[in-house]
Parts: C-alpha cells; sequence; structure tokens
C-alpha cells in the first residue's frame, strides 16, 4: 500500500502522498456565486439549460424601472426566483446545494420527485460555459502549486503531493491548506481535500469532511478509518458488486479484506477477485495520470416529455440529427477522428440500451456519425416511447496522427443512406 519515493542516498525516501481533491457542490457552488442572496437556501440545480437572457428579461419585463445587468444580479429578490415546485417536465437534477440535499434531494433525481421532497427549493438552470469557466481557473491554481495533477471532470482532480514543498507536512495537511486557500481567495469556491498514500485512499478521504475539509489517511489508518466503512465506498464497488458480496454476509470493507485472495477470485472473477482483495487492503499502484487522452466523445439529451419514434418522428430527426452535428464538432474542436459509432436510448420505464457500429474508416464528420448512427438505430426496439437519445463516437485516434499516415477523415459514407425509422430522412450529402 505505502510506496516511497528516494530521492538521495544522504536524505531518507519520502512516502508517497496522493490527494483527491472535489470541489463542494460544484455547480450550485458557482451559481451562489452569482446570487450570492441565496446561500444557505435550498438551490437545485438542473432541468434545463440557462438561456443567457431568460432571468434579465424577466426582470425588465417586471421591473422597467430598474437597470438590471450581470452586475446586479445580487439585487434580485428572493420571491422572484422560481421554486421546483411549479416545475413540470422530465428534466433531472445535476447538483444541490447542502441546504437542498438535508431533504434527500441529490444528483440524477428527477426534478418532479425532487418538488415532492423539497417544494420550496428554488430551481435553477445549468450553465455549462460558466462551470468549464471556474474548473480551468482553479486547474490552473492547483498546477502552480503543484504540477503532477490527474484531471477527473470538471469538479475533481487527483494531485501528487510527494515532492512538492508542504507535501510530508502533517501528512500533507499543510499544502492541501494552501491550496484550498489559493483555490477560495481567487474564485470564492470551496473544495474539500483526502490525502493518502494512494489514488483509492485518498478519494475516499476526501468525502470524511464535507464541505471545506482535509483529511488525511496514513498506513497505520486503515484498520481504524477505512475497514468499518461499507464496501460500496471504494471507489469500483457498484451496486451489483455490493449485493453480491452482501449475499457472502460481507457488508464492510474490513469483512472484505478478511476473505482470501483466492476465494475472492474464484467467486468474483480471476482479475476482479484479485482487484477486490488488493482495494480492500489499502493497496493501489496507480500512477497520476497528467496527460489521458479520452475514450471517447458523446452528446445526449433528455426530454421535456417522452417522445415516440413514429409519431415523433420529424422532433427525433431533428434531435438526432443536432446530437450527430455536436459530437462531430467535438471531434473537430478537440481535433480527433473516430471509427465506432454508437447511440444510446432510455425508455420511459427507465430502462436504457445501447448499440454500436465499428466502421472500416475514421470519420469526424457529421453526415458519417449520422449515418453510422442511424444504422445501430435498427438493432433496437423503437415501438416504445423514449425520454432520453444519445451519440457516441469512440476509437479515438489523433486527427494528425490519422493525416500522418496519408489518410483523411471520411466525409460521407460510401453507400446511399438506407436507414429507417427517424433515421432515414437524411440526404446523402448534408
Amino acid at each position: 500500500m505505502l510506496a516511497a519515493v528516494t530521492t538521495s542516498e544522504s536524505t531518507p525516501p519520502r512516502q508517497r502522498r496522493i490527494a483527491h481533491l472535489d470541489m463542494d457542490a460544484f455547480y450550485a457552488s458557482v451559481e451562489l456565486l452569482r446570487y450570492p442572496q441565496l446561500r444557505g437556501l435550498p438551490v437545485v440545480i438542473g432541468g434545463g439549460r440557462r438561456r443567457e437572457d431568460d432571468m434579465l428579461g424577466r426582470l425588465r419585463a417586471k421591473h422597467p424601472e430598474h437597470e438590471w445587468s450581470e452586475h446586479n444580479l445580487h439585487e434580485i429578490p428572493l420571491d422572484f426566483f422560481p421554486r421546483i415546485s411549479g416545475y413540470t417536465g422530465r428534466g433531472v437534477i445535476t447538483t444541490a446545494t447542502y441546504a437542498a440535499r438535508q431533504f434527500g434531494v441529490g444528483s440524477a433525481m428527477g426534478v418532479m420527485k425532487a418538488a415532492k421532497l423539497c417544494p420550496d427549493a428554488i430551481l435553477l438552470p445549468v450553465d455549462f460555459d460558466q462551470y468549464r469557466h471556474y474548473s480551468q481557473r482553479f486547474k490552473a491554481i492547483i498546477t502552480d502549486i503543484a504540477p503532477l495533477m490527474e484531471n477527473r471532470g470538471v469538479d475533481e482532480v487527483y494531485i501528487d503531493f510527494t515532492e512538492v514543498p508542504g507535501g510530508q507536512r502533517e501528512g500533507g495537511r499543510v499544502l492541501a491548506r494552501l491550496i484550498q486557500k489559493a483555490i477560495f481567495d481567487d474564485t470564492g469556491l470551496t473544495c474539500s481535500v483526502g490525502v493518502a498514500p494512494n489514488k483509492l485512499l485518498a478519494k475516499m478521504a476526501s468525502e470524511f469532511n464535507k464541505p471545506n475539509g482535509i483529511s488525511i489517511v496514513q498506513p497505520e489508518d486503515l484498520e481504524t478509518l477505512i475497514w468499518p466503512l461499507p464496501c460500496r465506498k471504494i471507489n469500483g464497488i457498484g451496486p451489483k458488486a455490493e449485493a453480491k458480496l452482501a449475499t457472502h454476509s460481507i457488508h464492510t470493507i474490513g469483512e472484505l479484506a478478511q476473505r482470501d485472495r483466492l476465494w475472492l477470485m474464484q467467486h468474483f472473477g480471476k482479475s476482479y477477485g484479485a482487484w477486490l482483495h488488493d482495494a480492500a487492503h489499502g493497496k493501489d499502484d496507480r500512477p497520476i495520470e497528467t496527460a489521458s487522452e479520452p475514450v471517447s466523445l458523446s452528446r445526449e439529451t433528455t426530454f421535456e416529455q417522452d417522445l415516440h419514434a413514429v409519431r415523433d418522428r420529424e422532433t427525433l430527426s431533428a434531435i438526432f440529427t443536432r446530437l450527430s452535428e455536436q459530437v462531430a464538432a467535438d471531434l473537430q474542436r478537440k481535433g480527433y477522428v473516430g471509427k465506432t459509432i454508437g447511440i444510446k436510448l432510455r425508455y420511459d420505464n427507465f430502462q436504457s440500451v445501447t448499440r454500436d457500429l465499428t466502421l472500416p474508416s475514421y470519420v469526424n464528420q457529421a453526415s458519417a456519425i449520422r449515418h453510422a448512427a442511424g444504422q445501430c438505430l435498427k438493432r433496437v426496439d423503437l415501438t416504445r416511447r423514449l425520454r432520453l437519445l444519445g451519440v457516441r463516437v469512440g476509437s479515438l485516434m489523433k486527427l494528425e496522427d490519422w493525416q500522418a499516415q496519408g489518410l483523411r477523415a471520411e466525409e460521407t459514407p460510401s453507400q446511399p443512406y438506407t436507414v429507417s425509422l427517424f433515421g432515414d430522412d437524411v440526404p446523402r450529402n448534408e
């Protein structure tokens, strides 16, 4: 579990110190920078994307005597904000403030369900451009202090503290406190940090003291801090694995650690069983990946109301084309081509299905992506109503590497379109 880093013959080896930094209720916290009058109140983010002038337009219509702008949004009276009790639609919650979470409201929950738990909660639309802006800001602050950082999403990172000044002091607490303060001073946002000998334990530790907390895990803390936790706290143990472990009377990480490695491999498979044994004993040798390539790029949307492939064919066709165009734009902007095209559907009973198709050549054009995704539609049940549709491109390669082979991305499929249902109205050369 514990890795030592040797610096020189005269210097004792440094203990490996890895931090997991998680921004506190990130989307909600960014919105509270815009609307500080909502601090301490139950607020949920979701239900739809923010339209730039929506709030300002309604304000100007109701209070024309006031010169409203992005600079005085903090003056908006509380009774002007919409409550989720009046929401109708199929939107889901992206995140919620801690005040809303006390009512049982959480991410990925339907807004209609949340309205029953906390009808007075304020509902704000998502603003991904703003969230990406603050994500870039806090990550730039981190790398200025500790350069070895692994990006794990818009609101979390792993950081190698081992060789950074202050990274060993108090188990990493001194450096964690410095990073917390630097992020808050620059952005006004708080974060929670866990520092441990590896990524596995650091991620668990970052949940110990939320929000705005710091938790330190040393090798000798495994039995007292980690083993009493439920197995699900290990990142990589999902609901199905947790349920299967429970059938063997394994509920805590400590109980998992007591099982023989060979027994776990026999019951959970050679690879996963061995990993379960290592994880329960706090072993994780994964390095910090400072530059990782994306595995795939995707776009998806959840409908305000369920749609049917036949009766809502025109609407679905337009959405399908838009998603393909958005994925193509993402590929071109990021400099990738891909050859595995996939779709994702979610039915009105919340069952999800995916299908994919591997092409003979790499693509990054909307027409080719739309055509291949339409072929995937032939292999799913389209007699049921849909609540979500997504398009994905995988098996990515850097465009420059592809071009270096003397090849170019396919712009159109080699055969005319023959896609059925809401995929069949795309022309050969759109």
